[in-house]
């Protein structure tokens, strides 16, 4: 299964997939490309099945989503929380936190609690979360930085401390995850060429004209997670991947802070309003 599998690394890494036989599943916001053979013809054999929410960030439209996928689908080998995006302003999603920690750090935590009974039966068993290395940049880290900054900068400031806690998290959690088999780590897919025509991006300019001369096209992230999955480390779980090597992380003592208040999230926002 891959979240944001219709456009950028999500797409390549699909149409990979798909290319090797196996079947994906897709939980998309917008739609693939209706020019591209290949995956309309998966589509219409049923070895790419796809799933539509308004918004990831909005918990009844992914609730009702996340419930669709549990009634059709019989097993998950690997969860690839792939979804992500950089947006050019400080905005917040319709729970009321910053909308890059919502998107980015607690709705992939919530798609694998959801989906954690399919992975339990699955072959792989395997969780991939897209991290980035921007994580580098951040130089404070704390719960209320990531749910109400007070500053915004593009790229380095809430998307950057973001996926640091996605890692942070992914690390915290592995043990849980392992009484039940389940092997769980963060990938750094590398610098690729992901802008799209007509999408405001929130890249700092002078990123983005790098980003068009020297970044690398989208099938290099797509193999960076493809490797994360079932390349050399495929038996470690925690770890945070950087150059298909295991890397450390900064504000490693906050980690249990980040995984214990997103699961409270989880348990008091997503789950109860669903009662």
């Amino acid at each position: 299964m891959i979240t944001g599998a219709s456009a950028g690394i999500g797409l390549e890494l699909t149409r990979k997939l798909l290319s090797e036989d196996w079947q994906v599943v897709a939980l998309n916001r917008s739609d693939f490309p209706t020019d591209d053979m290949s995956i309309q013809h998966a589509v219409k054999s049923g070895s790419l099945r796809i799933y539509k929410t308004d918004d990831l960030a909005d918990y009844a439209s992914l609730r009702r989503t996340l419930e669709e996928i549990k009634s059709k689908e019989q097993r998950i080998d690997i969860l690839f929380n792939n979804a992500g995006g950089s947006f050019p302003k400080l905005s917040h999603s319709k729970q009321g936190r910053e909308k890059h920690y919502e998107l980015l750090t607690v709705v992939p935590y919530i798609i694998l609690m959801e989906l954690k009974e399919l992975l339990k039966i699955g072959r792989l068993k395997t969780v991939i979360n897209t991290s980035s290395s921007a994580l580098k940049f951040t130089k404070e880290f704390t719960i209320d930085i990531l749910e109400r900054p007070k500053t915004f900068r593009k790229l380095l400031g809430p998307y950057a401390t973001s996926k640091l806690a996605l890692s942070l998290w992914t690390q915290a959690i592995a043990t849980q995850l392992a009484k039940d088999d389940i092997k769980i780590r963060s990938v750094d897919p590398g610098s690729n060429n992901t802008l799209r025509k007509g999408k405001q991006s929130g890249l700092p300019f002078l990123v983005g004209v790098l980003m068009k001369l020297f970044f690398s096209p989208p099938t290099h992230g797509a193999n960076k997670l493809y490797e994360g999955a079932l390349g050399e480390h495929r038996n470690k779980t925690g770890v945070y991947l950087l150059k298909g090597q295991v890397a450390g992380l900064k504000f490693k003592d906050q980690a249990r802070n980040v995984l214990e208040r997103i699961q409270a999230i989880y348990e008091h926002e997503f789950l109860q309003r669903n009662i």
